[in-house]
């Protein structure tokens, strides 16, 4: 086995080679024979590396695919969570104007109608008690 020492600039490079060097060992492991003794022992022809060249890239295809889906199915899930996290202020937003009405119905005695958000009838401005809360 041949060492050799390399210094580098960029960590992403450097990760990159040992995956590299990884891969190599694991091959090794697995077969008992580098590449380049599996090419000059003739343990595989040109056609055989081109044929695994190719099942190699399909499976990245549907790596690529299965990394697709996975993507859009969280990007759902993170949009919907956003959406009910959205209409549930909306929902409690519109529970507390609910319960500001009720409040003044109950202080007035009346069925509070002319009480809601916005200018009142008669009036120039919202309810003193909505401006207030």
């Amino acid at each position: 086995m041949e060492k050799q020492e390399i210094e580098f600039r960029d960590p992403v490079v450097k990760r990159v080679v040992n995956k590299f060097v990884e891969r190599s060992n694991v091959g090794f492991k697995k077969y008992g024979r580098t590449l380049d003794s599996e090419r000059s022992g003739g343990h595989k022809d040109l056609f055989g590396y081109l044929n695994d060249v190719q099942e190699e890239l399909m499976d990245a295809i549907l790596y690529l695919q299965a990394a697709k889906e996975e993507y859009t199915d969280q990007f759902v899930e993170i949009a919907f969570k956003h959406f009910n996290d959205i209409k549930e202020l909306e929902e409690v937003d519109e529970e507390l104007e609910r319960m500001k009405r009720m409040d003044v119905i109950a202080q007035n005695g009346n069925d509070g109608q002319h009480y809601k958000s916005g200018p009142c009838s008669g009036h120039d401005k919202e309810t003193e008690y909505a401006e207030n809360f």
